[in-house]
């Protein structure tokens, strides 16, 4: 396995965790990354805790986990990881996202400590709740926007990679794809016709995106450039080139879309990649009359509440309602 998290600095049943739900349960390496990363601090601290280190040290800053055994990980305690939210909560200031989140690391390691391993027979995690989380609605570009954002790209005359760019801020504001599907999409991935392309989204999950004439247009003419003789030599499949002949990185994309806002006045709004998968998503419930079953398909998404956020963005059918009211006209009398 390649690793961007320092493994070797975790106990071995951690490293057997993150080993199983890579291969076995196809998670992404991002996704691996952060549970090592939660379960790290964890350990530290239920470590340092119980051995009296003085929490926040350099010791502590500094102290290894990797010799923690199969004793000392199954004789942690529901309490202990009580005692470790409250210091994210008092000492680190996590909120309930971030705390959230490192409590499903710990769920996950424990459910297969006792369940796929049968190393404890009662889960120490198992009847935490999650911490409640904010619900926040999702930021996402208006029409006009969307076509200021599409316009700065089209009139950047000192740009080289026009056609590139035009064709990712495309599918971005019409497929509603998040940047690693977009960056991982290989030439081989699109059919004949530009009428669809596959995508590998979260836990190596394929799924087909249908293209609409915006997205055939930007590709084919994209398509062009890409095979052209001056990409003939290149060694890879991959249908977003970089400037140095290589498969187009995240931080590229993410640079580039910024770039764009900017031109286009938008920059102001910290607008992202990710606010363009939810600009789509919007634009598509609000005017395209999508049923919320079907954006969810074309999203991605495994549970549908994830997707029915998007159905309390658009405030149109809310003021629609009230302005439909058969007392909305009903005024004061004047006297």
């Amino acid at each position: 396995m390649s690793h961007k998290f320092p493994i070797e600095q975790m106990p071995q049943l951690a490293k057997d965790f993150a080993a199983y739900k890579l291969t076995i349960q196809g998670c992404s390496q991002k996704t691996i990354d952060e549970y090592l990363s939660d379960l790290r601090l964890f350990f530290k601290f239920t470590y340092a805790k119980r051995y009296n280190v003085k929490i926040p040290s350099e010791f502590f800053d500094n102290l290894s986990i990797s010799a923690l055994d199969t004793e000392f990980i199954t004789s942690i305690t529901t309490e202990e990881i009580y005692d470790f939210f409250i210091y994210l909560s008092n000492e680190r200031g996590n909120q309930s996202c971030a705390k959230a989140r490192k409590l499903s690391a710990i769920k996950a390691f424990y459910k297969f400590i006792c369940t796929k391993r049968r190393l404890m027979e009662k889960n120490p995690a198992i009847d935490i709740e999650a911490p409640k989380k904010k619900q926040t609605l999702p930021k996402f570009l208006s029409m006009e926007e969307s076509l200021a954002l599409l316009n700065a790209v089209e009139n950047d005359k000192e740009s080289k990679t026009i056609e590139r760019d035009y064709a990712i801020i495309t599918l971005f504001l019409n497929c509603g794809m998040r940047l690693s599907e977009l960056v991982g999409i290989n030439l081989n991935d699109l059919d004949r016709e530009l009428r669809s392309l596959r995508v590998l989204g979260k836990g190596n999950k394929e799924r087909i995106v249908y293209l609409n004439d915006a997205c055939r247009n930007a590709l084919t003419t994209y398509l062009l450039v890409r095979k052209s003789e001056k990409y003939a030599k290149i060694n890879t499949n991959a249908l977003f080139i970089s400037k140095q002949y290589k498969r187009i990185s995240n931080k590229t994309v993410q640079w580039l879309v910024y770039k764009y806002l900017t031109l286009a006045g938008l920059d102001y709004k910290h607008y992202s990649t990710h606010k363009l998968r939810h600009t789509a998503a919007t634009l598509m419930y609000q005017t395209g009359k999508v049923d919320v079953r079907v954006l969810k398909e074309i999203l991605g998404h495994e549970q549908l509440n994830t997707t029915q956020i998007y159905t309390h963005v658009s405030n149109k059918g809310m003021q629609d309602a009230i302005n439909n009211n058969p007392l909305a006209n009903v005024k004061k009398t004047q006297k």
